[in-house]
């Protein structure tokens, strides 16, 4: 919601810097929203004010350094001037408080704003009063929270507040968020404050989890009893990692408390405050001499290798289904005849599939689609057994914004792919936020977590995922000689122990359809288009079209219906692998029936939805919400995909996915097909199915007589041209 005195803080900037030009960036954008780019802006105007010369977004060393040196104390009397005294109030109500009408002005609104701000930060004992001391500006300068926001913990604040008062007049702890949730700079300032209490000096103390840090931390055992600022501190970091306690003593409720969380994390269960419990909750590795039972690696499990790993105490090794590059790390995919020696051996091993992951922009419904096809033929290819878990990966520090939009809707599609198609498990290996959220979402089962990238943002300030299965904490090196092996060493939940027994491998098939070649996208539409003319449907238009229904009813021109079916090749292409069937044969009817949509089907659609009717043709395919709910059933009795028995009732809820949906249209599409196929007594299309069985099939997506007789004609010429380029692809 805009606010008009933010607004008015945006157009200050504009009014008293020349539109940002002084400042050195863009025109703020008068919105009443307050947001970084303000807050950059008025950070810029402060350093320019001080005279400092290289402005910068960063309210850094220099700016602090030079506010301390300059105005150790802000207020009524030594503000330096209404253009200074206008940027504070300017801050304050980016940042929620009362600035008193940005009129350059300390009067007595601003300093009750101060005063309250400081109370919200907890420093109010330390910096008393209604001034601004240097370290509360460079709080006030930032977009952090003061108060509980967004369904905050009130527990997690307070020990925010007790941190930023204990510590803040230490060199390098800044104010840190007071506003329940924990994070980076609450995890970093966690450490800090421990170092403190160790006795490190400023500039010594830096917030790492080092030797020194560690070291002290072992002569810290806390137990019942125990009071003080240790105490504090201990449970501190038990309420940040959501360990229901109180902030304060050491008491058996703390006792069980600690248990309990020692029991979740494989520690020994001690109910005392030690030095690898004080490890699990300040950082992701925790105490990374722990021994494992568990390890994954990019190396070939050989004999000498597997009795290394058994002596040393190792159950399970993850291993890579695939590699995606030839020659690096030639090892990194399961070799042949190293699961008969992980059998042997008596040892376990669970999957991994990772192509490329390292960045957002890999992550997508599609690429999840393929990567969950890729990962079936490979998991059958090396003989794991129906109930493995497989783990896709998330190989870098994704943000929170990114998994909503990229990370999410991949796992969702490899949840639909995995599910209707296998009878395998799915996992995700990553940060423990992105493991958190998938597992939350309902798309993975467990989780193979990297903790040992503890520098992360998505594993610090996060406790361990709820679903854990595999902890990674450490790489370390095992062995001598031919049994030498590096490994990550992992600490195992239980949740998942992998298989320790395997199936013949599945060679894949050959002469499966694969993604369409971009060099043959504009020969391929200029063939559809060419062939679509000649039977009478021309670009636009066409079948009782006029102009004013094309504009009212937005029509799907034949490149617009090109265009679409391209952007799901993917799916066309993992359907058609998984079901060993020609890919045309899905793409033709989907393709001609977007092309082909009118007028009639829009009506249709809405008196659905108005519910004077049941069902309608809809969606990409144009299909049935009864049809598709007799060829899912069937295919379902067969064996062909997994999924629930549906009945007449859930024919409003089927309806509404064809409709809304392209993804379950187009899998619709293609069962329909295998069950059409059922209908006319025909064999299950495959990768040979004639050119008249295939117009046979064709014509009965369209029902029966003449008219789908016509149908079936028209279809098999599109299919043709769809089916040339799909085979050159594959010939490659």
């Amino acid at each position: 919601m805009a606010d008009e005195l933010v607004r008015r803080a945006q157009r200050f900037i504009n009014t008293q810097y020349g539109n940002g030009a002084t400042l050195g960036i863009s025109k703020l954008e008068e919105d009443g929203r307050t947001g970084w780019t303000t807050m950059y802006a008025l950070t810029r105007a402060l350093q320019y004010e001080m005279g400092i010369s290289a402005l910068s977004n960063s309210f850094g060393p220099t700016t602090l350094s030079t506010l301390q040196a300059r105005h150790p104390k802000l207020d009524d009397t030594t503000v330096p001037s209404a253009i200074f005294c206008r940027i504070l109030q300017s801050a304050l109500y980016c940042k929620g408080y009362d600035g008193g009408e940005i009129d350059g002005l300390y009067n007595s609104r601003v300093k009750a704003a101060v005063t309250r701000l400081k109370q919200n930060m907890g420093v109010d004992t330390l910096f008393p009063g209604s001034s601004l001391e240097p370290k509360v500006v460079k709080g006030l300068f930032n977009m952090d929270a003061y108060v509980t926001v967004n369904s905050g913990s009130d527990a997690v604040r307070s020990v925010q507040q007790w941190l930023n008062s204990r510590y803040v007049h230490r060199r390098d702890f800044f104010i840190i968020p007071a506003d329940g949730h924990h994070s980076r700079d609450v995890a970093k300032s966690l450490l800090l404050a421990i170092q403190y209490e160790l006795g490190m000096a400023d500039g010594t103390a830096n917030g790492v989890f080092g030797p020194g840090t560690q070291n002290g931390l072992r002569s810290h055992t806390l137990s019942v009893g125990s009071t003080g600022t240790w105490s504090m501190l201990f449970t501190g970091a038990m309420i940040l990692n959501k360990r229901n306690v109180a902030f304060g003593n050491f008491t058996a409720g703390v006792k069980t408390a600690a248990e309990q969380f020692q029991s979740f994390s494989k520690l020994p269960v001690t109910g005392l405050g030690d030095f690898q419990t004080w490890a699990s909750l300040l950082v992701s590795y925790g105490d990374q001499s722990r021994k494992g039972t568990a390890c994954d690696g990019v190396t070939k499990i050989t004999t000498a290798r597997a009795q290394t790993l058994k002596d040393n105490g190792y159950l399970y090794i993850g291993r890579y289904l695939s590699n995606a590059s030839t020659t690096s790390l030639p090892e990194k995919m399961i070799q042949p005849g190293e699961l008969a020696t992980i059998k042997a051996n008596g040892l376990r091993c669970f999957p991994i599939y990772q192509t490329w992951s390292r960045s957002a922009d890999y992550f997508s419904y599609p690429q999840g689609t393929a990567d969950a096809s890729a990962a079936i033929e490979w998991a059958k290819y090396h003989g794991f057994k129906p109930g493995t878990i497989i783990y896709f990966a998330v190989d870098y520090d994704a943000m929170d914004g990114e998994i909503t939009d990229f990370i999410l809707p991949h796992f969702r599609a490899i949840m639909h792919m995995i599910g209707e198609n296998s009878a395998y498990g799915v996992g995700v290996y990553g940060p423990r936020n992105v493991c958190q959220r998938v597992g939350d979402a309902g798309y993975a089962a467990a989780s193979f977590v990297s903790d040992m990238s503890s520098g992360f943002s998505g594993n610090l300030g996060y406790p361990l995922p709820t679903n854990w299965a595999f902890d990674q904490i450490a790489t370390i090196t095992i062995g001598s000689g031919a049994g030498a092996i590096e490994i990550d060493n992992n600490i195992a939940s239980g949740r998942d122990t992998g298989q320790g027994d395997f199936n013949p491998g599945e060679a894949p098939l050959a002469g499966l359809d694969v993604g369409l070649k971009p060099a043959y996208r504009a020969p391929m539409l200029t063939d559809v288009k060419t062939y679509l003319t000649s039977i009478g449907v021309p670009e636009t238009g066409g079948s009782g079209w006029t102009d004013s229904d094309w504009a009212t009813y937005k029509g799907i021109s034949t490149t617009d219906a090109f265009d679409k079916v391209l952007s799901m090749d993917v799916l066309f292409t993992e359907l058609a692998r998984q079901l060993r069937l020609r890919k045309a044969l899905i793409q033709a009817p989907v393709l001609w029936e977007l092309r082909k949509w009118n007028p009639l089907d829009y009506f249709a659609d809405n008196a659905v939805k108005n519910g004077l009717k049941d069902d309608s043709s809809t969606g990409w395919g144009q299909i049935f919400a009864w049809v598709t709910i007799e060829a899912r059933n069937y295919c379902v009795q067969q064996g062909i995909f997994n999924g629930p028995l549906l009945a007449g009732s859930d024919k409003g809820w089927v309806w509404r996915r064809n409709h809304e949906e392209s993804e379950y249209n187009i899998r619709s599409v293609a069962y329909l097909t295998i069950y059409n196929a059922h209908q006319i007594n025909q064999p299950r299309p495959s990768l040979t199915t004639s050119q008249a069985d295939t117009q046979a099939l064709l014509a009965r997506y369209n029902g029966t007589g003449g008219d789908a007789e016509q149908y079936g004609r028209e279809l098999i010429g599109l299919y043709n041209v769809l089916e040339n380029y799909n085979n050159l692809s594959r010939s490659q």
